[in-house]
């Protein structure tokens, strides 16, 4: 009866992590399947194509250049390589202007004809129509698809700008990293404090009244952090430092910081109760002061687990959400230093993913940041893991 029971849990546990194994490995591939067909298709409004005149020599428009000419930065053809020629943007838009409706047709069935007579005398256009309104007549160039590196290094995040959209992801990414190792940065001296304190020095009644009020932090949700960094030490930052606005990378430095203590008070109190006994006592034995022993034998033995603990904190402290969405001013600028207004990755997902078309390049985008979020966090727990099951 027991080996029937044994078995039984036995095959409960083996099914449950497979279906939960299973449901991660799904999630991911669902996520990176979203995040691959942002790739593969150029960074113009879906539909859209951009055709020159016949004799214009540029064969390729880059979509960097494409903004720049659409911003009026680049307004001759020279600039890009061609002849000395006034650039001149033609648009649907432009043609209904210009023309009636019955010249046009109730249709567009008269559209082809009237662009290619009107772009034929201009050998300086640039046209931005949609494809299927236009004819084999009119020389649409290729424009580069999207690519990672493109997200990686650009620094405009424009993802709704129209006609050219910017996923320059660098601003935000570095957001993220700054605010992150920021909290680290905080959580780690304090956390080590606390959980030496816990440790070595509290009574055994004040380390479980300790270890509660720890345990009760580490269960207040996020966004409660985020009204209290809100109403308070924003407006605080504000006032220290003569800003503009109390919205930083700072104020979110310290809120996450704090959500991150309960991680790095609990692991690394774990990593100083792992040294043996003995290895303290000898040390005391041979003359060293309580406080010598702790910092030349007790955290080099538990190094590891405490580098463990910060990069684990790391990780909680980069896939944070509603709280850095509220204190870090949500500016999706290259950040100047922890007093100015940062984005996060979390933070965009959860502000525009609501608002982008679902299937489009925005909502696309979206998941990429969501897979390089992923990516970096799985690579702190892989870490983190390595420094765990390393020897001291």
């Amino acid at each position: 009866m027991k080996n029937k029971i044994s078995l039984l849990w036995e095959g409960l546990i083996t099914t449950t992590g497979f279906f939960f194994s299973l449901l991660v490995l799904s999630i991911s591939f669902f996520l990176f399947r979203e995040a691959y067909g942002f790739f593969g298709k150029p960074p113009v409004e879906e539909g859209y194509g951009i055709f020159l005149h016949e004799s214009n020599s540029v064969q390729v428009i880059s979509a960097a250049d494409l903004k720049r000419i659409f911003g009026r930065e680049i307004t001759n053809w020279s600039e890009l390589g061609g002849a000395d020629l006034l650039i001149e943007i033609l648009s649907l838009s432009e043609i209904e202007s210009n023309f009636k409706e019955e010249e046009i047709g109730s249709e567009l069935e008269h559209l082809p004809e009237i662009v290619y007579q009107f772009s034929e005398k201009r050998p300086g256009i640039l046209g931005f129509f949609p494809r299927k309104l236009l004819d084999s007549r009119h020389r649409f160039i290729p424009i580069p698809d999207n690519h990672l590196l493109d997200i990686l290094s650009g620094k405009d995040w424009y993802p709704s700008s129209s006609p050219i959209p910017s996923f320059g992801a660098l601003p935000i990414l570095m957001g993220s990293l700054l605010v992150s190792f920021g909290a680290a940065l905080i959580a780690l001296p304090f956390g080590l404090i606390a959980a030496i304190f816990l440790s070595e020095i509290a009574t055994k009644q004040i380390k479980e009244v300790s270890l509660y009020l720890v345990e009760l932090l580490a269960g207040i949700p996020s966004v409660v952090f985020g009204f209290f960094g809100l109403v308070l030490l924003v407006p605080l930052l504000q006032s220290w430092f003569s800003l503009d606005q109390g919205e930083s990378a700072l104020a979110g430095s310290i809120i996450l910081a704090i959500i991150c203590l309960p991680t790095v008070i609990t692991l690394s109190l774990d990593a100083l109760q792992t040294v043996p006994k003995e290895l303290k006592e000898s040390s005391l034995a041979l003359g060293a002061t309580e406080l010598q022993t702790i910092f030349r034998i007790m955290i080099p033995y538990a190094k590891s687990g405490i580098s463990a603990a910060f990069i684990l904190g790391l990780g909680r402290a980069f896939g944070e959400t509603m709280a850095v969405l509220m204190v870090t001013g949500n500016a999706a600028i290259m950040p100047t230093g922890f007093l100015a207004p940062v984005r996060t990755i979390t933070a965009t997902i959860a502000a525009e993913l609501g608002e982008a078309p679902s299937g489009g390049m925005h909502f696309e985008s979206l998941f990429v940041l969501g897979s390089i979020l992923f990516i970096v966090t799985f690579c702190l727990n892989l870490v983190a893991g390595i420094f765990t099951v390393r020897k001291t």
